[in-house]
């Protein structure tokens, strides 16, 4: 099985993730990993706005779908069987995911509480005020540039919407829901 994550900044993605590779045995992809790896290759700041352009140009080099096809690509090289890939962002990412039998789940929650977690977490690319998170959200939710983040169409597509405005175990009750619901 092959569940693609998406979802807005601090919602809870990596929650959901941590419990399906803890609790479940799923392999864990990262596209943020992906992206983070060109940067440094281009030696440019890891911040929030960087990891948006790197993913962009990654996207117009190489198809829209690029980050999701790099980690299936690994996926069948390594056999693995159950994975869950993290983060979704461009519709063609979701097109891929469902052709190839995916499921996508979005995470979300209330935006001043994801702004805290972000801020809590102390990553160079969440170093940033309230105003400017609300910014870049706006940006990533429809970015004009084709290849650009469509985090609201992506999130729109989702199979299931795990709610994070409460504790772990509410998510963890929601994702055990949700898995039933796909055997």
């Amino acid at each position: 099985m092959i569940i693609g994550i998406t979802g807005t900044d601090g919602a809870g993605k990596g929650l959901v993730v941590e419990y399906l590779v803890n609790q479940k045995g799923f392999t864990h992809f990262s596209s943020r990993a992906l992206i983070l790896e060109e940067i440094h290759k281009r030696g440019l700041p890891s911040d929030r706005d960087h990891l948006r352009l790197v993913a962009n140009d990654l996207r117009r080099e190489f198809g829209n779908e690029f980050l999701i096809k790099k980690s299936y690509e690994i996926a069948e090289r390594e056999g693995v069987q159950s994975a869950v890939i993290e983060s979704l962002r461009a519709m063609a990412e979701v097109e891929y995911l469902k052709a190839h039998g995916g499921v996508l789940i979005a995470v979300d929650a209330d935006q001043r509480l994801r702004y805290e977690r972000i801020q809590s977490r102390q990553s160079e690319s969440d170093a940033v005020t309230f105003e400017k998170f609300i910014e870049q959200e706006a940006l990533e939710m429809n970015d004009p540039d084709p290849s650009g983040m469509q985090k609201a169409a992506v999130i729109a597509a989702a199979d299931y919407v795990i709610l994070n405005n409460g504790t772990p175990d509410e998510v963890y009750v929601q994702i055990g829901s949700m898995l039933e619901k796909l055997s």
